[in-house]
């Protein structure tokens, strides 16, 4: 499988399952386990999702090496207790003894208050104690970044935040100091231009490299791999999720859909641009 090579030199997988929006506080074992039976790796889960113990029994029931899972928590916004204390919480629920990715899930509202090196040093000790392999945050915009790069040991190995041409202009000064500082960007809602924006100024285009790339393969070729290929493209990891096993083979299929030229890439953020669309996190960007 495609995977990036993150700062601290280890490996992340490309693409993870999320567990959050459609699983926020359900049961996401049955969720997990067709995700990891149909090929998924790298599982996306969150303190404030509600659902690492069930993300923990689908882990469980798909009776997998842990080394061949790669998994991700982030840290509750707003957290009060120690970290270290939340994330060995975590962990059992999990039923693991460490996480391949911790991230400080969002900079409010410690960011206020100017204490996010603070915050960040605990993350540090985090990884120094062996219960996760890397750190990093999301949700974390160019200012709050910084804050935490005039003041780190340990750079952050990865951003996740929200990536799609309907936020390109606003993410692009984000994505470029990630790109800068050896920063991993990852996505989530990367879809939202064809789930819950179309009929927006992407559709003409995306339509188009459709029937390009279907005339180049000889295969089919969905407008989700489109977007999905720009992000791979733009070298961000894929949150991604789905109920539907033909979903996640096609989602795993994109990286050998062909590349989109420089031409497409560029029109699709031309044309991205010219539209706001937000979804998440309003509270911290906006």
């Amino acid at each position: 499988m495609l995977s990036f090579t993150l700062n601290d030199g280890n490996t992340i997988p490309w693409v993870a399952f999320g567990t959050g929006t459609a699983l926020f506080g359900q049961d996401a074992a049955k969720s997990v386990t067709v995700a990891i039976n149909n090929g998924m790796t790298h599982l996306d889960g969150a303190q404030v999702y509600r659902n690492e113990q069930s993300l923990g029994d689908g882990i469980k029931a798909c009776k997998k090496s842990r080394s061949d899972l790669f998994i991700t928590t982030k840290l509750k916004e707003g957290e009060t207790r120690p970290v270290k204390e939340t994330l060995v919480e975590s962990l059992q629920k999990l039923g693991v003894d460490y996480v391949d990715l911790f991230l400080i899930h969002s900079p409010h509202p410690v960011n206020k208050a100017g204490g996010l090196p603070e915050l960040w040093k605990q993350m540090e000790d985090i990884k120094k104690d062996g219960l996760a392999k890397s750190i990093g945050v999301s949700n974390f915009r160019a200012e709050d970044l910084q804050a935490v790069l005039d003041n780190c040991t340990i750079v952050p190995a990865v951003n996740q935040f929200e990536l799609h041409p309907y936020v390109w202009d606003a993410a692009e000064s984000i994505y470029k100091l990630c790109k800068e500082k050896g920063i991993v960007p990852a996505s989530y809602g990367g879809l939202t231009p064809i789930v819950r924006a179309s009929g927006g100024p992407v559709d003409s285009v995306i339509a188009g490299i459709v029937t390009r790339l279907e005339k180049e393969s000889g295969k089919p070729v969905s407008p989700g791999q489109v977007l999905t290929k720009w992000l791979i493209q733009k070298g961000a990891i894929v949150v991604t999720t789905t109920s539907k096993p033909e979903r996640i083979v096609e989602t795993l299929s994109t990286p050998d859909v062909p590349d989109l030229t420089a031409e497409e890439i560029a029109a699709i953020e031309t044309e991205g641009s010219k539209l706001h669309k937000r979804i998440f996190m309003k509270h911290v960007f906006e």
